[in-house]
């Protein structure tokens, strides 16, 4: 079984510190940051440019270009924006992680193309142009034409993370469960299939999301989970995630966990 993924995600536009970043091109920040959430642990870098249109494709160009300056970990692009994802694909210096698609028709016809033979792999987002479906099997419907889409675009069952997205559970209280089971009936058809997920979305909306995330960080790699959009600077989300690889058997001799011990990165 392979290890879970963390895509670090702290360079993104929609936060108010990396906006300013971005739009006074301050590279002094951004490598900072990369360089922070690379020592912490990260697998992938998240790049999110978070402008208008009209300005992203420039923006996630120069996002893309400031980090390569100062460390080889792969990125990923973080887009809907078909113009922007072709920008940072461009510039990558190695195949990237692209997120995301969706059953959504613009999305599915302007970033899919893009990304056979120059993406690392995709996120895919469950769902359509009618929005998030409610329950686990309009959330498969959405599914199964995605995995026939991403077929047809040369992208492999494996490059695929699905994103079953959890609901904020302060607006529906079974907003995780429907996660959960999602993944479970998802992975039942399609076994090559992997799963991601921005982590901080379920705990929108209520106090101490620290705690709430670490909690559903657990319960959803016992679901199947395989990556997650996250923050690494957090000591004990870390802890959590490798802790949970250890219980789960996704650890091989305990590895990961004892080497963050020793390093002392390991909180109670």
């Amino acid at each position: 079984m392979c290890a879970f993924l963390v895509v670090a995600e702290k360079l993104n536009g929609t936060l108010r510190d990396a906006a300013a970043a971005i739009a006074n091109r301050d590279r002094g920040y951004v490598q900072d940051m990369a360089l922070r959430q690379a020592g912490a642990g990260a697998d992938f870098l998240d790049l999110n440019a978070g402008t208008a249109p009209a300005n992203e494709p420039d923006d996630l160009a120069w996002l893309v270009e400031t980090v390569q300056e100062v460390t080889d970990l792969p990125l990923c692009l973080d887009s809907a924006n078909p113009k922007a994802i072709a920008a940072g694909l461009e510039r990558a210096a190695r195949p990237p992680l692209v997120n995301s698609v969706s059953g959504e028709r613009s999305r599915l016809e302007g970033i899919l193309s893009l990304l056979a033979g120059r993406a690392w792999g995709t996120i895919a987002l469950l769902l359509d142009d009618s929005g998030i479906p409610s329950d686990v099997e309009g959330r498969l419907r959405v599914g199964r034409r995605l995995v026939e889409q991403t077929r047809a675009a040369g992208v492999s069952d494996e490059q695929l993370y699905v994103d079953p997205l959890a609901i904020a559970v302060s607006t529906r209280q079974d907003g995780a469960l429907v996660a959960f089971e999602t993944m479970r009936a998802f992975r039942r058809e399609f076994p090559q299939v992997r799963f991601g997920i921005g982590l901080g979305n379920v705990s929108f909306g209520l106090p101490g999301r620290k705690v709430l995330n670490r909690v559903f960080l657990s319960q959803a790699m016992a679901a199947g989970l395989d990556l997650a959009i996250m923050d690494p600077l957090d000591p004990g989300v870390m802890s959590e995630l490798l802790a949970t690889e250890v219980i789960l058997g996704r650890d091989r001799f305990c590895r990961r966990y004892t080497k963050a011990f020793k390093a002392g990165h390991i909180v109670g």
